[in-house]
């Protein structure tokens, strides 16, 4: 249950206490005796891939939903930003507004009205004043709607007070909502993926406001930038042995190393259990062995020593049996581990070069570049600069109207789209394995060269029978990932590689790229990959002008 204190501001007195909180969903735990503790300093994030609760613990904290077990406590004024955003909304943004910052205004009322019957004279009305301008300067509000004005200038939010919500595009009214809240400046304040509708300068402008709020936050994310700008403290609700979120401290880092300190005690743990198991199947097969052939003695044995013996040896097998049930794997099978191939080489002539390219109506500007080995290109740039438009060109699916794009014919190229075309009706194994004799009936692998899907630790078996339609989105896009490896490329082309990717999977793929042999040209908006990329070539793309555009 929610049990909160007040409406007033508490300001350094804040907190938010989640103690032993558990969720079902039908049979399935979802939170599982979660604690956390928020206050007016905390900056906490909370992770994890699609379905592991991040939004339900929300939920809880602001006390939409009631935990099947534990409580919630709360000091202090709460704001939420949840994913969805009703279109049925006939508020204006003055509407809106007026609303988000209304205890600031009532104050500055209160005091006015205060301040006039000070100035009238009568009993009490010195207190009274006192009173309300003590009310009105702890919310510093005289300052409140500049605070909101701000924020959606430095969002690039809709400004026009008359301007109706419901005739906003999605991204609009969130970026109205989040200015409005971060305008408020509730006590605590809890944002679920507020990155979403976002450009770069609002993200900047969001973690700077996060960073400097004098109120407590718990984000949801799975924005790495956001995670190593702002937050100090990460929740991470990812699958554990024993199946309870893990709390990490000192920041992104600090959850990198203890996840990876986590996973491999995770490992170790399930392997001396297995081999356990193992050891003592074999010696319960023994014993079996034994007792079936002291049935059989030699020659010349007597009735006695064959009953003699055989019941030792059923003790024998009992008490084996007994030890294996004893010694049942109890740790859950470790999340996977991706295993990028290793790709091959081809030193000496160019393996990809553009030569002065342009498309009409895409991108003006003339490209022009040349990889080898080991070659590394980033391709920047706002949205509809032309970058997925370049990387359709060089992987030879378009062709320019100037320039030209070339790659010898021997060199095999992976192009990783920023949109699937999987068939949903069929099996991912099955899809892998077409893809996967395809190369091979064309020459373009050998048999020994073949990599098997369960080789790239991308999809579990169970996973891998599922038709694609079933699958998730993150599961479709390791699926993805994994038919562009299976041709072991000389060349990646990857747009946008990081959607829909869990933080584990994109922070092992980027070490992947920055070691491989193959060249790699990526386009990319994310921004904690172009922090770990900021050494390659940078490739910026222009937005056009409306005369190129109409050209």
């Amino acid at each position: 249950m929610l049990i909160p204190t007040n409406r007033l501001p508490a300001r350094q007195r804040a907190q938010l206490i989640a103690s032993d909180v558990s969720v079902m969903r039908g049979t399935t735990r979802v939170l599982n005796h979660v604690d956390l503790t928020v206050t007016a300093s905390s900056r906490i994030a909370v992770v994890g891939e699609n379905g592991r609760g991040k939004s339900t613990l929300l939920h809880v904290l602001d006390g939409t939903l009631i935990p099947d077990a534990g409580t919630v406590y709360r000091t202090g004024t709460l704001a939420v930003a949840v994913q969805d955003m009703s279109a049925e909304d006939d508020r204006t943004v003055g509407q809106t507004i007026a609303e988000a910052i209304s205890e600031p205004l009532a104050a500055l009322a209160s005091l006015d009205e205060a301040a006039r019957a000070l100035s009238a004279g009568g009993a009490g009305t010195d207190e009274r004043y006192a009173a309300a301008l003590k009310h009105a300067e702890g919310l510093d509000a005289w300052d409140a709607e500049r605070r909101v004005r701000r924020a959606l200038d430095a969002l690039d939010a809709e400004t026009d007070p008359a301007k109706l919500l419901g005739d906003l595009s999605v991204g609009q009214r969130y970026r109205v909502r989040l200015a409005c809240l971060l305008g408020a400046d509730d006590d605590l304040l809890l944002l679920d993926e507020p990155t979403n509708h976002l450009d770069r300068s609002g993200l900047e402008f969001l973690s700077s406001q996060l960073r400097a709020r004098a109120g407590g936050v718990v984000v949801v994310t799975h924005d790495r930038a956001l995670l190593s700008d702002v937050a100090e403290t990460i929740v991470d609700l990812d699958p554990t042995p024993d199946g309870r979120a893990r709390v990490y401290g000192n920041g992104y880092a600090g959850y990198r190393e203890g996840r990876t300190a986590e996973r491999e005690r995770w490992e170790q743990e399930y392997d001396r259990q297995r081999a356990e198991q193992a050891r003592l199947q074999n010696s319960l097969t023994s014993a079996q062995n034994r007792l079936v052939s002291g049935w059989r003695p030699e020659k010349g044995t007597n009735k006695h020593g064959r009953a003699t013996r055989a019941g030792g040896l059923v003790q024998s097998v009992h008490r084996r049996q007994e030890q294996l049930e004893a010694h049942a794997v109890t740790v859950p099978e470790p999340p996977l581990h991706f295993r990028f191939p290793d790709l091959p080489t081809r030193t000496g002539a160019a393996l990809l070069s553009a030569e002065r390219v342009s498309v009409a109506g895409r991108f003006a500007q003339e490209v022009s570049f040349s990889l080898s080995h080991r070659g590394r290109l980033v391709v920047t740039g706002l949205n509809g600069a032309g970058k997925s438009t370049l990387l359709a060109v060089l992987a030879g699916e378009l062709r320019p109207d100037t320039g030209s794009a070339r790659m010898p014919q021997s060199v095999r190229l992976g192009f990783l789209r920023q949109e699937t075309a999987l068939p949903l009706h069929r099996r991912a194994s099955e899809v892998f394995a077409e893809h996967a004799d395809a190369l091979e009936v064309a020459g373009i692998l050998n048999a020994s060269e073949a990599i098997g899907l369960s080789q790239l630790g991308l999809l579990r078996g169970r996973e891998s029978s599922k038709r694609i339609g079933e699958l998730s989105m993150g599961q479709q896009r390791r699926l993805d990932l994994a038919l562009v490896l299976a041709a072991k490329p000389h060349v990646l082309l990857l747009d946008e590689p990081t959607n829909h990717l869990s933080i584990a999977l994109v922070d092992e793929l980027t070490d992947a790229l920055r070691a491989t042999q193959a060249a790699v040209v990526i386009s990319t908006h994310d921004r904690q990959l172009l922090r770990d990329v900021d050494d390659w070539p940078p490739l910026r793309l222009h937005a056009m002008t409306e005369g190129e555009a109409q050209a």
